[in-house]
């Protein structure tokens, strides 16, 4: 049976919380597909990939999620310039900010770049 965790709290307290904003984030752009958004869908995958890499210490799980989240921020930033008064876009623009920031933190940065495995090939 394979040993794949979906949160690994031994983490450090950033990566942990990362972790779990980014299957909270894909969760409600999986809401979106079903009412219609479908672009999202693509982000939600990626989320749910870059969330089960971290947690199982892989380094393009960390990477998945620092794109994903940029990503996430670009797009918010878009959507913000069309409409600066829209207060549901501000609240989910700071959580896209906090999850980067989260990722970028020096204790995440330096956890990873020490733990956390490259994929290796099958042979």
């Amino acid at each position: 049976m394979a040993n794949t965790r979906w949160i690994d709290q031994s983490q450090p307290q950033t990566l942990y919380m990362a972790t779990i904003l980014l299957y909270i984030n894909a969760g409600f752009w999986l809401l979106d597909v079903l009412l219609g958004a479908g672009i999202l869908g693509v982000f939600a995958i990626a989320a749910i990939f870059a969330g089960l890499g971290i947690a199982n210490e892989k380094k393009a799980g960390y990477w998945g999620g620092v794109v994903v989240a940029g990503l996430d921020v670009l797009w918010l930033l878009d959507l913000f310039r069309s409409a600066p008064s829209s207060i549901s876009i501000v609240i989910n623009l700071v959580f896209a900010a906090v999850l980067l920031a989260l990722l970028l933190h020096p204790m995440s940065r330096s956890y990873q770049r020490i733990w956390f495995k490259k994929l290796s090939r099958r042979r």
